[in-house]
């Protein structure tokens, strides 16, 4: 994969840049992206995001990794993306325009910018070590023994510089008998219990299709290495947070699954009945199929008023949640046989009058042009500077009524080396020599 040319870098070409230009704790370095509101956005300038000044050397691939440093640069950091010369491996997976920037690599890696570093090469290791001195955080997923063999290990990289946040993302906890294993997506779904839960309700283990174990690791992730940026304000000092996707997957699958087994003697079986039940799906109608969660007593009322059964409401298995959930199976087949009375969109209308939380099966298509997701202008029209039109969905996030702005667009690969070591001082000669460009 071509890394992005330093002829056009040098030109200014096909750059992503928004943010003002602020002063960071690089030793008088400038930095870019500010991180004020508006760069980008048509939304009001002048709030500062909450990472704004904080530098993320982000040395991650794939999905977990970029997809939780991405939440960073959403959140204002500078995160600069250091990437072997073929470049992360998601830049080749998927629809794309032009090499090496595929879509779900664009998913996942807007707000950041992008350096090659062949870290085999004692010139590219000096120059991450230079930009090691003046960042706030360094995020990585490689597995612990390779990245102890490039020599930038927890203990060295805080030795170098003991104010910076090292987060190490890994697939298995590192003392632990799986620590240092390769580990992905559907992996971590097998091991988490995940994907057994589907033989429970329907006989046979199935893989969620999204990819789960990678998105919800990144979440985890990005909270903890806030929150180690948090204790740095408050110390002074760095810190080495550790975030493994098997641990941390099956901590998010007993939140409801351990159920009576949290308990120590077991008060009943690990899993949670209201999920598990095989009455628990999206309910055919006449013409279709929709979901509906009737949860508390009144909402269950309301439904058996709709259904013309109100006194259902009496049932001795459903007329309490703690009732309702023992026979949890028996209640959605009842419901289930009611909903195939009526079309979906009867029933909608009934369910938004009563108060009854419900809604269509949508497709991706529908998801699209679902109505209230235009109302807020969710997908965001982007004009990428190589790539073109493209539409970015909003976060989940609003700060005093402001989206969080796409300061800049995902980068083509090494498109801002020249730029990231400029800033910390280095010559041109030394440049050449660190990006291998002598």
């Amino acid at each position: 994969m071509r890394a992005f040319s330093a002829r056009k870098a040098r030109s200014g070409l096909a750059t992503h840049e928004w943010g003002a230009v602020e002063a960071g704790e690089t030793g008088g370095a400038t930095r870019s992206d500010s991180g004020v509101l508006g760069a980008g956005n048509g939304v009001t300038s002048g709030f500062q995001l909450p990472l704004s000044g904080v530098r993320v050397l982000d040395l991650t691939t794939f999905v977990f990794g970029p997809y939780a440093t991405q939440i960073l640069g959403d959140f204002g950091a500078d995160v600069i993306k250091v990437e072997p010369p073929d470049g992360d491996l998601t830049r080749v997976i998927g629809p794309s325009r032009n090499p090496g920037m595929s879509a779900i690599y664009l998913g996942c890696n807007r707000n950041k910018r992008s350096i090659v570093l062949d870290l085999k090469r004692e010139d590219a290791r000096a120059a991450l070590w230079r930009l090691i001195d003046g960042a706030e955080m360094f995020v990585h997923n490689i597995r612990p023994q390779k990245i102890a063999g490039l020599g930038f290990t927890p203990a060295a990289v805080l030795e170098r510089n003991p104010r910076i946040v090292y987060g190490g993302l890994h697939g298995y906890r590192e003392e632990g008998p799986y620590g240092g294993r390769p580990a992905y997506d559907d992996v971590i779904q097998g091991q988490s219990g995940i994907a057994a839960l589907f033989t429970e309700r329907d006989g046979a283990p199935q893989l969620v299709p999204s990819a789960i174990a990678d998105k919800n690791a990144a979440l985890i992730a990005s909270s903890g290495l806030a929150a180690a940026y948090v204790q740095r304000l408050r110390t002074g000092m760095g810190l080495y947070v550790e975030c493994s996707m098997f641990e941390g997957l099956v901590s998010y699958n007993l939140v409801e699954n351990q159920y009576g087994a949290i308990f120590s003697p077991s008060e009943g079986e690990a899993g949670y009945p209201r999920t598990l039940s095989p009455h628990r799906r999206p309910h055919q109608t006449l013409d279709g199929y929709l979901c509906m969660l009737a949860f508390t007593d009144s909402q269950w009322r309301a439904f058996w008023k709709l259904a013309g059964s109100p006194e259902a409401a009496d049932d001795p298995r459903f007329a309490t949640m703690a009732e309702r959930s023992r026979n949890i199976s028996a209640l959605y087949e009842v419901a289930s046989k009611i909903i195939a009375t009526r079309s979906t969109t009867e029933w909608l209308e009934l369910f938004e009058k009563a108060d009854v939380p419900a809604g269509p099966i949508n497709s991706l298509a529908d998801v699209r042009n679902d109505p209230h997701l235009n109302a807020l202008e969710f997908f965001r029209p982007f004009e990428h500077p190589t790539e073109g039109p493209m539409e970015i969905p909003d976060t989940p996030y609003r700060f005093d009524g402001q989206s969080l702005p796409v300061r800049r667009g995902q980068p083509c690969l090494g498109e801002h080396g020249r730029e990231v070591l400029a800033e910390i001082g280095m010559s041109e000669e030394d440049i050449d020599a660190a990006l291998g460009d002598t």
